[in-house]
């Protein structure tokens, strides 16, 4: 159908034109040019990637709908129609990443959930016993080791972003190496759990209970070093709908596990154990597979590249390690000092049911941090800051809109909700009276994680860290501390303290997201990616004169 100038949109481009959303060329009064994804490239950019006239590389530009003569960025926006076509295009962008992802990372807290559930009915002691091995053993190292993974959706995402696919599969390869390395690091965690458990001030019975669930789970912490890097490496392609559907199988098989172990073999709690293990390396060979067999482009097979520089890999990886595992490892803590109080069979047990709701929310967001990251990754890879800007302030509004809502729905069932995790009604009344507290870090979680996804996503994995160092161990915890031993208040002040320092850091990383230059961090990407890719800058960049990039 020939071009036509008569349909326009408040965000088009000067020259009157939009793009389709698939490349191609565009035909009529305007010399035929060549897109990508809809997006004008010039001949310099031709040139300088050696794409000739007739051929295009996708590189997943924001827009899908307009052509600007910045490359494919949007233009300021300067109205309320502005505003909403880029609230709408951003929002089906970001779901369409953030949905599979979340409901896939769902499954996966279900699969731990699910266990509790089982377990809890069993008996009080044992539901606590499984809850301090999940929640502070197997967290610790599920949080390290995710942490050391996640340095993938900075490199991985933002390689994809400026076309360099190659590279993924060797990125991932590098990740595995360093991430069976961590998890023999982390072997004596296991080993030592009870003793450990019992130097902390728990209870005998619930630490050797705890103890020996602990042993009988490592080898689900070994499949997390296949689980990660295969997982990111899906996730910056934005192949995202196969994660989903392993996820939600390996529930159903878990659930299905669970009921043949525990209700029918009567196995009990190394039943459960048995179960967690079994999904989690199902997981882990599943998404494998798929990635050998279903993604040629960035898996070209091993690789002894795979060993280069991979120093300056272990480097990025501990820093995303140590920004994430401050932040799991503050509310495990949280579990512990709770171990400490009186009746700690009822403390834990109901604080722990609240953390497993929280948990299930917090999955959620930790899909949005997901689909954040590989947003602001991806855009920065193919040099769009005002993409990358908008992405941001989308996400951090429908995400606290999302919290609000869950706060909600806890206020109208703080009275039943634990039903289902426990038959035991002075639980049950122990857990209603944390609901409140349960609804104010429902609301704090909704933001935090995107803020979390989009350091991911820009490289500031150091920053963070520094910044949850502070606002969590130097004044949360030591609050807590107090509020909940010198007080009245016991484990509501441990957790509002804990509410403090999450408080404390969302605001502090929400005004540097305010004062972000995102052209300097366009430029920073490209000097990332000279560096680990080896070439030459992969897209080119101008930085404007202004420092940024304000949204009117």
């Amino acid at each position: 159908m020939p071009f036509s100038m008569a349909q326009t949109h408040p965000l088009q481009a000067e020259d009157g034109s939009f793009s389709s959303p698939s490349p191609k060329t565009i035909t009529g009064s305007l010399t035929e040019l060549p897109l990508i994804d809809g997006v004008e490239r010039s001949d310099e950019y031709r040139e300088t990637q050696g794409v000739s006239g007739f051929e295009t590389t996708d590189l997943h530009p924001a827009p899908s709908r307009l052509i600007t003569h910045e490359g494919g960025d949007y233009p300021l926006v300067q109205s309320f129609e502005d505003a909403k076509y880029v609230c709408l295009l951003e929002t089906s962008k970001l779901w369409s990443i953030a949905g599979p992802i979340a409901f896939n990372i769902l499954c996966n807290y279900a699969i731990n959930s699910f266990t509790n559930i089982f377990v809890g009915h069993i008996g009080d002691v044992e539901l606590s016993a499984v809850a301090i091995a999940l929640s502070v053993v197997a967290n610790f190292s599920f949080g390290f080791l995710l942490g050391m993974g996640s340095a993938l959706e900075t490199l991985c995402g933002q390689a994809y972003g400026a076309g360099q696919i190659h590279l993924l599969g060797v990125y991932m390869q590098r990740s595995w190496i360093i991430l069976l390395g961590a998890c023999f690091c982390l072997l004596p965690l296991y080993v030592y759990a009870t003793r450990i458990l019992k130097l902390l001030g728990l209870e005998s019975d619930i630490a050797e209970l705890a103890g020996k669930f602990t042993l009988q789970v490592v080898p689900q912490m070994f499949s997390l070093a296949i689980n990660f890097p295969t997982q990111k490496f899906l996730q910056a392609q934005s192949k995202v709908g196969v994660l989903a559907s392993i996820g939600f199988a390996a529930l159903i098989v878990h659930i299905l596990e669970l009921f043949v172990f525990v209700r029918v073999f009567k196995w009990g709690v190394a039943g459960a154990a048995v179960a967690y293990d079994l999904s989690a390396w199902g997981i882990a060979l599943a998404q494998l597979a798929y990635v050998v067999g279903w993604c040629k482009d960035g898996w070209r097979g091993l690789s002894w590249l795979a060993f280069k520089d991979i120093w300056g890999f272990v480097r990025l990886s501990i820093a995303s390690a140590v920004m994430l595992c401050l932040e799991i490892w503050y509310f495990m803590t949280i579990i512990v000092l709770t171990g400490h109080l009186d009746d700690p069979v009822i403390a834990v047990g109901s604080l722990s049911i609240c953390m497993n709701i929280n948990g299930w929310e917090g999955m959620l967001f930790i899909g949005i941090n997901a689909a954040i990251s590989v947003r602001v990754s991806n855009e920065l890879g193919s040099g769009h800051p005002k993409a990358t800007k908008y992405s941001v302030v989308v996400t951090c509004i429908e995400s606290l809109i999302i919290g609000l809502i869950s706060a909600i729905i806890i206020l109208v069932t703080k009275d039943y909700f634990a039903i289902i995790f426990t038959d035991s009604e002075e639980m049950r009344r122990a857990v209603s009276k944390l609901a409140y507290l349960l609804c104010f870090t429902m609301i704090l979680n909704s933001i935090q994680p995107v803020i979390s996804g989009v350091a991911v996503g820009g490289g500031w994995q150091g920053l963070v860290a520094y910044i949850n160092l502070f606002c969590y161990y130097i004044v949360g915890l030591p609050l807590g501390f107090v509020l909940g031993y010198k007080t009245r208040l016991h484990v509501q002040g441990i957790w509002l303290g804990m509410i403090f320092g999450t408080f404390l850091q969302t605001l502090i990383l929400v005004y540097i997201i305010y004062k972000t230059n995102w052209n300097k961090e366009v430029e920073e990407a490209s000097e990332r990616m000279k560096r680990w890719g080896g070439g030459d800058d992969p897209f080119p960049t101008t930085a404007p004169s202004s420092s940024t990039n304000d949204i009117t």
